[in-house]
């Protein structure tokens, strides 16, 4: 909450990167509804396109991993689950469901919050629950090595801080102090400072943001995962947190490096929801439009791994049946065997 204090305290000079940002998303929210109203199928097959990457993406950043194989079934289906991680990975897709379902009727309370911390946290013994020990956030080193990155709020203040920044989000709104895209952002650094559970903080933070993002008026989240965007740039998440938590806990920290970072996150998804819809008007099969909008994404040579990976659900039998009718027009193979390389052909 100490973010939005300072918010809250003076008018925020507005930096040029943000201002750049607030106008390139307005805009995108503009035309936001003439996408949405074109084909209902191929806005479906983004839908869940989407839901798959989030889920995984999400659980990946923390260490969650499960069977490429199963992730069809544990997103669609409903199957007996093997183990924690699987729980976990239906968890969170639950917990996205409930937000893509509700959408701006899902209020932003104390309540939805430890709603999603206990859907995406499973059967664990305190899901839903506020941390009852004080949990510093550290950084182990590949030596073995540990130090405390950062000090959250203590297990005694944190109810107290939770309402604070709950109350001060929906003050915000109402009063203006800065755009509610800035705000959307602060809540998001702010909540991952107080750190109110014992685990689980970044994937009800990555769910909070999303929410915030419907509250605002974007739904580019519903059709690109922006789960799989932070995952795709980890490292300068973790970069920016640190940079930002700096001084928090006197509210003398910088909190612009998270909110660019978090601004930029959603001009990403909204200019690949573009791109995508671009690529799916022609009269074409779905899957094809999806695997070929993931080839077009790739900026180096790149395996037909890595693209069933941006394309969960679709086999590399299409895959590569997709390659063979773009190669010597759009891609070129670098070898030979299932192991071999792709890259797209210069057009320059």
């Amino acid at each position: 909450m100490m973010t939005l204090r300072q918010l809250a305290s003076k008018p925020a000079l507005l930096p040029a990167q943000a201002a750049w940002y607030i106008a390139e998303l307005a805009e995108a929210r503009g035309k936001q509804e003439l996408y949405t109203r074109q084909s209902p199928q191929r806005l479906k097959v983004l839908r869940e396109h989407a839901l798959i990457e989030s889920a995984t993406s999400s659980n990946r950043i923390e260490g969650v991993t499960v069977e490429h194989s199963r992730i069809n079934t544990l997103i669609f289906g409903q199957p007996t689950l093997r183990d924690r991680e699987e729980e976990e990975v239906r968890g969170y897709r639950d917990a996205l469901q409930m937000i893509h379902e509700q959408g701006v009727n899902l209020p932003v309370t104390e309540e939805t919050i430890k709603k999603m911390h206990k859907l995406c946290r499973g059967d664990i013994w305190d899901a839903g629950l506020y941390k009852d020990k004080d949990v510093d956030i550290l950084q182990t080193y590949a030596d073995g090595r540990s130090r405390v990155r950062f000090r959250t709020v203590s297990a005694e203040k944190t109810p107290v801080a939770m309402a604070e920044l709950v109350e001060l989000w929906q003050r915000g709104l109402r009063e203006a102090w800065v755009h509610p895209f800035i705000l959307a952002a602060a809540v998001n650094l702010d909540f991952l400072c107080i750190h109110p559970f014992r685990d689980g903080n970044g994937r009800v933070s990555r769910l909070l943001f999303l929410l915030l993002s419907y509250h605002c008026g974007l739904e580019a989240g519903r059709y690109i995962s922006l789960e799989r965007l932070v995952e795709q740039n980890k490292e300068r998440y973790y970069e920016v947190l640190e940079q930002s938590s700096g001084n928090w806990h006197q509210g003398k920290h910088d909190p612009w490096p998270v909110i660019h970072f978090m601004l930029y996150m959603l001009v990403l998804a909204f200019r690949e929801f573009e791109q995508r819809m671009g690529s799916l008007k022609a009269p074409r099969g779905e899957k094809t439009a999806l695997i070929e909008a993931a080839i077009e994404a790739q900026t180096r040579p790149f395996r037909i791994r890595e693209i069933q990976s941006a394309c969960p659900g679709i086999s590399i039998d299409m895959i590569r049946v997709v390659l063979k009718k773009l190669r010597g027009l759009k891609v070129e193979c670098l070898g030979r065997g299932q192991y071999s390389r792709w890259q797209k052909i210069s057009n320059g």
